[in-house]
């Protein structure tokens, strides 16, 4: 479920993060399920549990996810989130788009990699 790619030069928990984000929003993990243990992942993963607890409290903190004492932490679906998050990406493509197209990257070039992007994507969407 969650990988570690330790060539990546973000640090291990916005992986983590980013990972359990994308599981979410793209219906992997479903509404109220339960993430593994902050000790059972950190033993499958072998990172410190400190790793993992910094992670969920980041998700948690974003609204991805809710803890519940002594059960442990799930999944919060929240549509509103969710659009926000689609916009925020949205616009934050459209700024780089505006970039590409200042430095003179055609608009057949751009949407030529939009749709390798896309392509290369097709099987694994998270």
């Amino acid at each position: 479920m969650i990988v570690i790619d330790y060539s990546d030069k973000r640090p291990i928990y916005e992986q983590i993060v980013e990972r359990f984000r994308m599981l979410i929003v793209n219906g992997i993990m479903e509404a109220d399920e339960r993430l593994p243990s902050v000790r059972t992942l950190a033993v499958e993963l072998s990172i410190n549990p400190n790793t993992i607890q910094r992670a969920y409290s980041e998700l948690e903190r974003e609204g991805f996810i809710y803890s519940v004492k002594g059960r442990g932490n799930f999944v919060k679906k929240d549509e509103a989130l969710f659009e926000r998050l689609k916009e925020d990406l949205l616009a934050e493509f459209e700024k780089q788009a505006c970039v590409c197209i200042r430095q003179g990257i055609t608009r057949d070039e751009l949407l030529g990699r939009v749709w390798k992007a896309a392509e290369g994507n097709r099987e694994v969407r998270v």
